[in-house]
């Protein structure tokens, strides 16, 4: 199982893998609206996921402006898998930005492209489950991945230890 939980509050996790997600983009473009519409029906801890409000144009702008090069300055792992995201596509009716416009700077940004909305929770599985096939790709980001989870389990069997007693009375 790809990012289950099966416990509350420190029991047992069980993952095959654990990636980190980092969602990027203005104040209001739906980062969060969109996480928590994808943890609603599943757990993962997963790559940069940069996002922009398709009713807002200046959210848009900011990507190639501040965002994208960002990304670009400060990331430590250059074979990060990005997405492009344009949330809020139920709001079509005050779309500010096209599709087109979206697919193309995915490209000049060597991205991955979809819209979505958070709210009404089009194509959100979708862009996470592309996100994690895209890096599930990539051995280097396979292995960390994998690499984390074991980590992560060694931690758990030496937080679990119970102390052993070397006499045979309490004092």
């Amino acid at each position: 199982m790809l990012g289950s939980s099966s416990s509350k509050g420190g029991g047992n996790n069980s993952y095959d893998y654990s990636f980190k997600i980092l969602l990027i983009g203005d104040s209001g473009v739906g980062k969060s609206s969109l996480l928590v519409s994808f943890i609603s029906n599943f757990v993962h801890d997963l790559s940069p996921t940069i996002v922009y409000d398709v009713t807002r144009r200046e959210t848009f702008t900011n990507l190639s402006e501040i965002w994208a090069k960002e990304v670009e300055l400060y990331s430590t792992n250059h074979e990060c898998i990005k997405i492009l995201v344009g949330n809020k596509v139920d709001r079509d009716s005050e779309r500010a930005v096209t599709r087109e416009e979206g697919m193309a700077l995915a490209q000049e940004h060597k991205c991955s492209f979809l819209e979505c909305s958070a709210k009404t929770r089009e194509n959100v599985h979708q862009c996470f489950k592309d996100l994690i096939l895209k890096v599930l790709e990539v051995p280097a980001l396979r292995e960390k991945g994998s690499a984390v989870v074991k980590k992560q389990i060694l931690q758990q069997k030496q937080e679990h230890k119970v102390p052993q007693s070397n006499g045979c009375c309490f004092q």
